[in-house]
Formats: structure tokens, C-alpha cells, sequence
């Protein structure tokens, strides 16, 4: 992107600067731990070992952050980026993800760190301090998703606990699915207020298909100003164009974005999905995370589509 904001709201819709508040994640039932020493391949990445069980995790990736505390490996977690807030038991510090400094995650004497970009090459550098590192990047999927959380069940002694937690998530996800009627009906996703969204090619995007929804962001030829890849940035008249059934913002807690905001854009009252009730305010991080509260997102779909079929 050509643009320092954009850029941001890129970043943000990865990273996530989300603030909410949820239910605590249920402890994950013990299991026996997997042998160690352990190799593990993310994703597009290279093999990674790990001699031992990890006792002082460090995570930048608030993602990872949830999976982790879900499979039942938080008490061997030590620290967190300053975005990780879910869970609240989560060990919180001043270290930002955004800008890793090898040395202020070196001070944590980790023995396995977690990062979703290798920005300022921090990948290497804890590399060269013989810390193991996983670069588990964005998921594009929920296939994605349920391997990182398989993957990291691994990386910790928790496989058992992983692979229950990854079958909850696609059962509950395929009940919800089920029970949701089937219509055609189209969405615009906002990540900003600047028109900002996403793709089907994204993990949000791949949620949102599970319903059939159609996106506006695809469906759109032309009228674009910008973005990059999956993320593109739309014209106020493009989607006033494409008049969408549904539109669901996930910029409520970073922007202040609600209904009512949306209703005030010049244009914007026309739409279907102000005029029938049916602008949704999501929660900013499960939105944005492909962690565990995928299936909260899912059912804020599903409610979303059951209303307005």
C-alpha cells in the first residue's frame, strides 16, 4: 500500500488491536505430554525443533495467544505481545509485534517463541541466540487455522488437547452451518471506514462462504482505490453500487463504527442493509483472529443471515 493508514488497517485486521472483553476459554482436559525432542513444519515454512517441552513460551501473535490457552498450554506461556488480550489471564507485556526487538524478547528467556511475521528479521535473530521460533502466519483458512492449532498442540506436549479442541470447533461450526438457512445474499465486510475490506480468498472471507454469502469486494470490477492482494480498499460508490444485503463491521471497537454511523455517510441510508436492520457490529477481534472464537464469529453469521432471510 502506498499509504501509511492503510497500511495500518492491513496490519491491525491481522494483528488485531481489539479491547473486548469475553468469557474466559474452559481449561483444556489434561493428557499425557507427546516425546520430545519435537519437529514441527509450519506452514509454508521450514522445520522447526524443539528439544524439550516448552515451559517459557513467548507469543507475538495474538492468535497463537488464544489457540495456546485453549489446547490447556497457558500455564507454560510466559509472556505476550501487548495486543494479546484474550485471554485476560494471559501474561501481558510491553513487547510490540509490530516492532519486535530480539533483545526485549531474549530478556524473557524464552525456549519457544511465536510470531506471525518475521518483521525486523526476528526470526533470524532469535535463531542466532538458539531460540527456537514458529512463524505461523495468517491463516487463509479454516483448514489453516485447525492446522495451526494441531501444530501447536504438538509444539507443546499438547496434541490430545489440540486435536479435541480442533473437533469442537468443526463440530460446533458444521452444526451452526446446518441449521442456518440457505439464501443468496450479498455482504460487504468493513475493516475501516475508508472502505477498507476484504476477499472470499481470505480466513473471513472462507467464513462468510460457509453461508453462501456473495462479497460485494469480489463482486466489484473496477471503482477500487487501492489495498493490496486480498485486503482492496473500495469507493464510497462502489458499494453504495452494490447495494449489499448485509454489512458487517469489524471496525467497532478500533473506529467507533455502528449502525448509526453508517446510516449518516452520505448515500449510505439507501442501502438495503440500512434500511432493513441489517448493518451487523462485530466484535473487532474475533473477527480478525483465526484462533478458537472462529465459531463466534461463525454464529454472529448465522444470527446475521437468519435475520435477514
Amino acid at each position: 500500500m502506498n499509504r501509511t493508514m492503510p497500511a495500518l488497517v492491513v496490519t491491525a485486521a491481522l494483528l488485531l488491536a481489539g479491547c473486548a472483553t469475553h468469557t474466559e476459554p474452559p481449561a483444556a482436559t489434561s493428557a499425557p505430554s507427546s516425546s520430545f525432542p519435537v519437529t514441527v513444519t509450519p506452514s509454508g515454512g521450514k522445520p522447526v525443533t524443539i528439544a524439550a517441552k516448552p515451559t517459557h513460551i513467548v507469543s507475538l501473535s495474538p492468535a497463537s495467544t488464544e489457540d495456546l490457552f485453549a489446547i490447556g498450554a497457558g500455564p507454560q506461556v510466559t509472556a505476550v505481545d501487548k495486543l494479546s488480550d484474550y485471554p485476560a489471564t494471559a501474561p501481558r507485556s510491553d513487547i510490540d509485534a509490530y516492532k519486535p526487538n530480539v533483545e526485549a524478547i531474549a530478556a524473557k528467556k524464552p525456549d519457544l517463541v511465536i510470531v506471525y511475521d518475521d518483521t525486523n528479521n526476528v526470526v533470524a535473530g532469535l535463531e542466532q541466540l538458539k531460540v527456537p521460533v514458529l512463524l505461523l502466519k495468517a491463516a487463509a483458512s479454516l483448514d489453516d487455522a485447525y492446522g495451526q492449532i494441531t501444530l501447536l498442540g504438538k509444539a507443546t506436549g499438547r496434541t490430545a488437547e489440540a486435536n479435541t479442541v480442533v473437533d469442537d470447533m468443526k463440530s460446533q461450526i458444521a452444526d451452526v452451518v446446518a441449521k442456518t438457512p440457505k439464501k443468496t445474499l450479498s455482504y460487504f465486510h468493513e475493516l475501516s471506514a475508508d472502505g477498507y475490506t476484504v476477499t472470499s480468498k481470505t480466513f473471513v472471507g472462507q467464513v462468510y462462504g460457509l453461508f453462501g454469502l456473495r462479497n460485494v469486494a469480489d463482486l466489484s470490477a473496477g471503482g477500487g482505490l487501492g489495498g493490496a492482494g486480498n485486503y482492496p480498499q473500495l469507493s464510497a460508490e462502489k458499494v453504495i453500487a452494490a447495494d449489499p444485503n448485509l454489512i458487517f463491521l469489524a471496525d467497532t471497537t478500533c473506529c467507533q463504527q455502528s449502525a448509526a454511523t453508517v446510516a449518516a455517510r452520505p448515500g449510505w441510508g439507501t442501502l438495503r442493509a440500512v434500511r432493513n436492520g441489517n448493518v451487523v457490529a462485530l466484535d473487532d477481534s474475533v473477527a480478525s483472529r483465526w484462533g478458537p472464537r472462529v465459531v463466534d464469529l461463525v454464529k454472529a453469521v448465522a444470527a446475521a443471515v437468519q435475520k435477514a432471510s
